[in-house]
């Protein structure tokens, strides 16, 4: 006789908050100071060479800008756009670090929804100047405070950094 599996769902509400930052800097000039400070790695080059722990947490120190971060995807949604008739310059990046990742994954594997950060780059609809848009990990990650307000500073460093003239 086959055993029944009991299965039961959990619905936790929660509120997000979203930050947009505006400049007048171009977007070339805005994407191109993010790509400075950003390391750029695929996760599976770092597991493919890491043997145990130790030498992953090198590589991964390796491969991060100054950020912190390293790249691991970029999506060109201005490529595809065109095709629209929408002639807007916008890219979206999933970026992060395995070492920061793991200070609240350890604690709560849900916390994997919104680690790797997404970022959204777009330009003005008009062409001058454009924006960055990302949602404010804490506000995602509650349970795990001060993990995620260490990471909502490094995230608003970034962002900080490459909108300023």
């Amino acid at each position: 006789m086959a055993e029944k599996l009991a299965s039961k769902q959990e619905v936790v509400v929660f509120q997000g908050k979203r930050i947009r930052h505006h400049t007048a800097l171009s977007f070339e000039h805005v994407l191109d100071k993010l790509k400075s400070r950003m390391g750029k790695i695929t996760l599976a080059d770092v597991l493919d060479r890491s043997s145990n722990r130790a030498d992953f947490e090198k590589r991964v120190k390796e491969h991060e800008g100054e950020s912190g971060f390293m790249l691991f995807v970029e999506i060109d949604h201005g490529s595809w756009m065109k095709k629209f008739g929408i002639n807007r310059r916008e890219v979206r990046w999933i970026f992060g670090n395995p070492l920061i990742a793991i200070t609240m994954l350890r604690h709560d594997y849900s916390a994997g929804l919104f680690v790797p950060v997404e970022l959204l780059l777009a330009e003005n609809d008009d062409g001058a100047g454009c924006n960055i848009t990302y949602v404010l990990p804490s506000s995602l990650i509650s349970p795990l405070r001060a993990a995620a307000l260490a990471l909502d500073a490094k995230v608003k460093a970034l962002v900080s950094s490459v909108v300023m003239p």
